[in-house]
């Protein structure tokens, strides 16, 4: 099986080559096939066509229903082959995450895209410019391997690619406040910088993504309007000022093509005061 994309002027041919391909019966198989080095796990396969690359043995976890978003009084479960679109448009978790997830999503591309990329495939490609990626960090998710079981989102971030199947990503259901934001050169292109706060009741999950290295999590035990409902306006103002100043000095930023290591070190100063104001009750501070 031969995928192309045609070239554009000066382009060579994009050209994914597949020798064999197994729409597999269980997590078991897939797993098995998932430890030669040749082999892929079949996402959207939206990013991978656009490669070239010759993979030996195309693995389809599609036959296995992990398209579903489940809800529980606990947690969301999110299957590994549902796709963005069904996760922009779930009332639950938009519900839950006051329409940040829906936000993180709705920039990527367009609809027919997001009908296709799917959850797994974003969260386990780890890439710099995801906002599927610092959107799930803020929050209190997790991923569940099939071979490493459940770990935090956070520690997923950190490790390298290895053989392991993503089964499902699950968020924790507890008291909080979520916020995203992004700055975009153009609107459905990659973010030039990503953002995404949760408050709950231990204090602030910040997620920085679009560095434009891959995203980055900082905590911090403060107060905030959410663990503090007598926190005023004024307290909450200058305390977004301080912890978004904390963040751009701590967080490492970079240059490329979309803007210089010095305008995402601003951007994350202001995005991330304007989050925090957000998800405390009080606009965007502008």
């Amino acid at each position: 099986m031969n995928l192309c994309r045609l070239p554009k002027n000066g382009e060579e041919w994009i050209m994914l080559k597949i020798k064999e391909y197994v729409k597999v019966n269980s997590l078991e198989e897939a797993y098995e096939l998932n430890q030669k080095k040749s082999s892929r796990v079949l996402g959207g396969m939206v990013w991978m066509k656009m490669m070239n690359r010759s993979v030996g043995t195309a693995i389809d976890l599609s036959g296995l229903g992990l398209d579903t978003v489940k809800e529980t009084e606990d947690e969301f479960v999110i299957g590994c082959m549902a796709s963005l679109r069904t996760l922009e448009t779930h009332a639950g978790i938009n519900t839950y995450t006051d329409g940040a997830v829906r936000e993180s999503l709705r920039h990527i591309v367009g609809v027919q895209f997001r009908n296709c990329a799917t959850v797994g495939g974003s969260i386990y490609g780890r890439f710099g410019f995801s906002d599927v990626l610092t959107m799930f960090l803020a929050l209190d998710s997790y991923v569940e391997l099939f071979g490493g079981g459940r770990i935090s989102m956070e520690e997923f971030s950190k490790r390298k690619a290895d053989r392991d199947i993503l089964v499902n990503i699950i968020v924790k259901k507890h008291a909080q406040r979520s916020v995203y934001l992004s700055q975009r050169n153009a609107s459905t292109d990659f973010p030039v910088l990503a953002c995404a706060v949760c408050l709950d009741e231990e204090g602030m999950r910040l997620s920085i993504g679009a560095r434009p290295g891959r995203a980055v999590l900082m905590k911090e035990a403060a107060e905030t309007p959410v663990n503090n409902e007598n926190m005023s306006p004024k307290e909450w103002n200058r305390q977004a000022e301080l912890l978004a100043e904390k963040a751009a000095k701590s967080i490492t930023t970079g240059s490329n093509m979309r803007a210089s290591k010095e305008y995402r070190t601003h951007l994350v100063r202001v995005l991330v005061k304007r989050a925090l104001l957000a998800a405390g009750g009080m606009g965007n501070g502008n």
